[in-house]
């Protein structure tokens, strides 16, 4: 893929209107998703009374998802403000395939799905662990209009790469977007790298790198390959140290789901050049955040 020069790494986003602003999150301890909000927030879409206009426009189910987080419950979306970094990043790099690791209500998959029949990509997959979830955003992938280029798919990331790439689904990606489990941020790239997804010209999109933060993945994206090399040479567990470096959100997803496995056992590829940035915005409360955008430029000898 040819890569035109960035007219995004630079681009940070230093105001936010707070008249756009979601309920904010709930306070710790207390439940801020998987507490019956998803299916309200369906309920609230097909029951609104703008239904028609907001059959087949991806814009409008958009509006509608943003008005739920405004008026009833926070949802923990991309938002406005992050959501328009990526989709600029979209009309850049004119991706083919993109993949999404944690899809949730779907408002990424609707906003980048979009953007990806928008430049030209035939395919956007949406990766969700939850169901229930994957049952909410193709419902509402659907009601925009957008089942011919988004898929989403049930499974654990891991396990669903690994299978797209077997059946032959999956043969490259060209731009990922990363916001699920925290964790897996840096065990699921290394696991493109082995399976050779992600090579140069692949793009990579890493949400909420500043809340909660991400320690790993940063470090790894923006490491240089010789400091790659050498912690492959003796790390036993890919780096990931989830209680220590994660804290409470290393169990988001432990009450529903069960144990999460991490692919420890899988290097990647550390002669993989990067070439890493983050670009400050903020979560749609209001509070700060940033997209970690990160090219893979080259192959080290």
């Amino acid at each position: 893929m040819d890569m035109p020069a960035s007219t995004i790494d630079s681009v940070d986003q230093t105001r936010f209107d707070e008249k756009k602003a979601y309920v904010p999150q709930e306070e710790e301890g207390k439940a801020f998703f998987d507490d019956g909000r998803e299916i309200e927030l369906l309920h609230f879409v097909y029951g609104h009374p703008s239904i028609e206009e907001i059959r087949n426009s991806p814009t409008n189910v958009l509006k509608a998802i943003d008005e739920y987080g405004r008026t009833k419950k926070y949802l923990m979306n991309v938002g406005d403000d992050k959501g328009r970094i990526v989709a600029d990043l979209i009309a850049e790099v004119k991706p083919q395939v993109m993949v999404e690791l944690g899809g949730y209500i779907g408002y990424s998959a609707l906003l980048f799905g979009d953007a990806v029949r928008k430049a030209g990509g035939k395919r956007y997959f949406s990766l969700e662990r939850n169901p229930e979830f994957a049952a909410v955003i193709a419902s509402l992938v659907d009601l925009a209009g957008l089942s011919d280029v988004v898929k989403v798919v049930v499974g654990s990331s891991a396990d669903s790469i690994t299978r797209l790439y077997a059946n032959g689904s999956l043969q490259h990606i060209d731009l990922m977007f990363l916001d699920h489990w925290k964790p897996a941020y840096t065990t699921d790239l290394k696991l493109c790298e082995h399976l050779k997804l992600i090579t140069p010209g692949s793009v990579l999109a890493a949400d909420n790198v500043i809340k909660p933060g991400n320690p790993p993945y940063l470090d790894y994206v923006r490491s240089s390959v010789e400091k790659k090399r050498q912690a492959n040479s003796v790390e036993k567990t890919n780096g990931v140290d989830i209680q220590t470096k994660f804290g409470r959100n290393s169990d988001m997803y432990k009450a529903r789901e069960g144990e999460e496995k991490l692919s420890t056992d899988i290097k990647g590829n550390p002669n993989l050049v990067y070439e890493s940035k983050l670009v400050n915005s903020f979560e749609p409360t209001g509070d700060p955040d940033g997209v970690e955008i990160t090219r893979c430029v080259g192959v080290a000898e």
